[in-house]
């Protein structure tokens, strides 16, 4: 939103800010605001994770009370990289094992090595939960709790998925 006027109007539209606030009950700010890309054909999965935990550790967020929204610029299916999540998990918090290094934040969005909950605790929520593709089309939009679970596969197929992601706090 600091560098394209077209983001920055979505970013500040009625729509989206009015639902951050009226889900959190309180006035907010957009604490990240990003493009995802998931080229066709060699488009990257991103490792399962909550967000709080890396703003947590990295941003010093004292509490999970934030949300993400998430624009579908293209179709989102589960063969092309559609968020999957695991629903309910933002009730349970999941702290990561090891230590985050100095700048993660510099590359974590092109190769998350750290901020993953360990695979036992993975399995366990997914378990309770189950796993949920978020699928849509172009122009839906997801809002999803900043403490919930979720990631991506790699995307194989000739169809790329382009998504704008907010964060609201």
């Amino acid at each position: 939103h600091l560098y394209s006027e077209v983001l920055k109007q979505l970013c500040f539209s009625d729509r989206l800010v009015g639902v951050a606030r009226q889900i959190l009950a309180e006035d907010v700010y957009i604490h990240q605001c990003r493009v995802n890309f998931q080229a066709a054909f060699v488009g990257k999965g991103f490792n399962w994770h909550s967000d709080f935990e890396t703003w947590h550790s990295e941003d010093g967020m004292p509490n999970p009370a934030a949300l993400s929204t998430v624009v579908m610029l293209d179709d989102n299916t589960a063969p092309n990289g559609a968020l999957m999540v695991m629903p309910g998990s933002h009730m349970d918090f999941a702290p990561c094992p090891g230590q985050q290094p100095e700048k993660n934040w510099e590359g974590s969005l092109a190769h998350q090595a750290y901020g993953s909950p360990s695979e036992l605790q993975l399995t366990s929520m997914a378990e309770k939960y189950g796993i949920q593709h978020c699928t849509g089309q172009r122009g839906d939009v997801l809002v999803f709790d900043c403490n919930l679970i979720h990631g991506s596969h790699n995307n194989m197929t000739p169809f790329g998925r382009r998504n704008v992601f907010q964060c609201f706090n």
